[in-house]
Formats: structure tokens, sequence, C-alpha cells
């Protein structure tokens, strides 16, 4: 797969820093034409410099090695660099202002020695000011892209050790169970199998990535909680509700399964006669809101500042992929079933 170009190379980048030196060419032009006049002479003279002693250095910049750090010449190579451009510009650039205005640089330089090493030092000066501010700049945009990479390679690990401690228990009871049906109940053990089968899969395959569709967070869990129904029977009874159109959108992996197997464990295992697991996707103006809804022993009978694992590793990764924009709530169901409904909100402008 080829490598992705670095910001500083793009073309809108390398527009943007031409911008900047037109810019400030004409700034330049416009106050040495307030001492002498012949504005358009200064303009000349100040963009010929200018422009060249800039196209000099970002030509060098893809002859020198780079830094990946900062998107520059390393070390001695950037100085080069620098002098190199600033020689050049001026050379030209003198040139042609000469050509423009029909003057000799010589002959400036002998009656004017003054005017002409002025311009000299201001282009060093300018020169020197620009391509610190252009390196700094590259430097603090590769910075953020590799904070941008740590993140994701942290959140990447995260779902992984997330996984891993979330499925050994499950998996466990499980077997356990499988176990006693494959003497008992052939194709009961059968059927669970199949599910086991296709959560583990779904599992790994989410460990791989960051984002899948929600339908595919949805299969996953219509096979564990059906692992669930064969443990707890009569005791619990689940239902699935996504509209077909919200399918496609994009979701973290392994977002659901935590407040699902939280609200199995602390509210509906608890509860001697179980309950009802409704979990459900839907719009809510401007956010996809993803509901977990168990009519469970309720807050006042768990511990309820969401300390659970697998609830505070939900709030860590939706901060890490969307910040302050996305949220997870847990609150009292509002009817007269009770229990516990966790909410998490994304902005659907996220999700695509």
């Amino acid at each position: 797969m080829d490598k992705p170009a670095h910001p500083h190379d793009t073309l809108a980048a390398f527009l943007s820093r031409g911008l900047v030196v037109v810019v400030l060419n004409s700034v330049i032009a416009l106050g040495l034409a307030l001492r002498n006049e012949h504005l358009d002479v200064q303009m000349v003279y100040s963009h010929a410099i200018g422009l060249t002693i800039w196209l000099t250095i970002e030509a060098g910049r893809f002859v020198f090695r780079r830094d990946p750090h900062s998107n520059w010449p390393a070390g001695w190579r950037r100085y080069v660099l620098l002098v190199a451009g600033i020689v050049v510009g001026y050379v030209v650039g003198m040139s042609a202002g000469a050509s423009y205005s029909g003057s000799s640089n010589w002959a400036a330089l002998q009656s004017s020695p003054r005017q002409t090493l002025g311009y000299l030092f201001l282009s060093v000066t300018v020169s020197g000011a620009i391509t610190y501010f252009f390196y700094i700049r590259g430097r603090g945009e590769s910075m953020e892209r590799l904070a941008a990479t740590a993140q994701r390679d942290a959140s990447q690990a995260q779902l992984q050790l997330l996984s891993s401690q979330l499925e050994p228990h499950m998996l466990f009871n499980t077997l356990a169970n499988l176990r006693v049906l494959i003497a008992v109940d052939p194709p009961r053990a059968q059927e669970m199998l199949d599910h086991l089968v296709a959560f583990m899969r779904s599992t790994l395959t989410a460990s791989r990535g960051m984002l899948h569709p929600l339908s595919s967070e949805f299969a996953r869990l219509n096979d564990y909680l059906a692992l669930m129904k064969i443990r707890m029977g009569d005791r619990l009874v689940a239902e699935l509700r996504m509209p077909d159109d919200l399918g496609e959108l994009a979701v973290p992996t392994l977002l659901l399964q935590p407040l699902v197997e939280n609200a199995i464990k602390h509210g509906l295992e608890p509860k001697v006669e179980g309950g009802r697991l409704i979990v459900s996707a839907s719009r809510d103006g401007a956010d996809l809101k993803l509901t977990v809804r168990d009519t469970g022993v309720g807050l006042s009978t768990v511990a309820n500042d969401g300390t659970h694992f697998g609830v505070s590793q939900v709030r860590e990764r939706l901060a890490t992929l969307y910040g302050e924009v996305a949220s997870l709530t847990l609150a009292p169901a509002d009817d007269a079933e009770g229990g516990v409904a966790a909410t998490v909100r994304i902005p659907l402008n996220r999700t695509t």
C-alpha cells in the first residue's frame, strides 16, 4: 500500500506556503516603496528574490534526506539549503529586478553600496524567518500526526485488552454449560456450539479493527445473547432492535457487549426471576442513540458509579475516538419495570 503523503507535501500545503511568501513579499515592497517610491520596481525585486529563495528551498527539501519528524533536511543540510536558497534567490532576484528597471546591479553596488547590502541583509533576515516558521509548523504537524497515530495504536491495544479481559469467564461458563448439555441435550449443545463459534469468529474480526458496521455489532450481540439464553434459560428474555437504515453506520468494535454483559451480570443474574434485556438503535436528532436496557435489580442495589471494567472501558474508548462529543450514561429506567438504561450517543456525522 502506498505511503500517505506527509501533510507538508500536499498541494494545498504548498500553495498555502506560497501565499504566505507572496503576502510577505508584497508587504516588504510596500514598505520600501514608501521610502523611495517606484512601487512596481520594488514589487519585482521583492517577489523575484523572495519567490526564488522559497522555490529553491522547496526543491532542495526533496533532494536531501529529510527528518521524518519535521519533513525538512536533517542537521547541517538544513543550513546548507538555507544558504543556497538565499544566494540563488538574491542573484536571480536582483538580476530580474535590474532587467525590469533597466539598471545595473554592479553600478548600483558602486553608487549605493549601503542600499544593495541592505537588500542582502533583508533577504537573509526574512528568508531565515520564513524558513524557521515553515520548519516549526511542519514539525508541529508531524508531532500531531505521530500523536494521533500513537493514540490510535493505544486505542487498538486497549480494545484487544478489553476483549481479552471480557471473554475468559464468559467462555469458561459457556464451556461448562456445553459439557453438561452434550450429555443431556445434544441438539441444544450443537446449537450452543454453533453460536460460540460464530461469536468467537466475530470477536477475532472485531479485535483487528477500530470500527465496523452497526449491523456487525448487533450480529455479534445476537450470538452472545443466544449463549446467555442457553445458560440462563427462561430467566433471560432478550430483544434486539435496529432499523435497517442504520445498519451501515460505523461504530467502535466491541462497543455494546460490555454494556450487555454488565446488564446481565449486575442487573439480571442477581434477580431470582431474571428479566428482559432490550438493545436498541435509533436516530435522536443529530446523534446515533444506542441503548442497553434491562429490567434487573437496578442501580440502587449494585454500584452505580460506572466503575465496572466494561463500562469504564467503553467510556474511555468513546473519549479516545470522539472526544467530548460522544457519551455514555447509566440511569435508572423511567418506567414501572425498573432496571437500568445504559445510553451511548455518537454524532451521526462521525459514523460515516
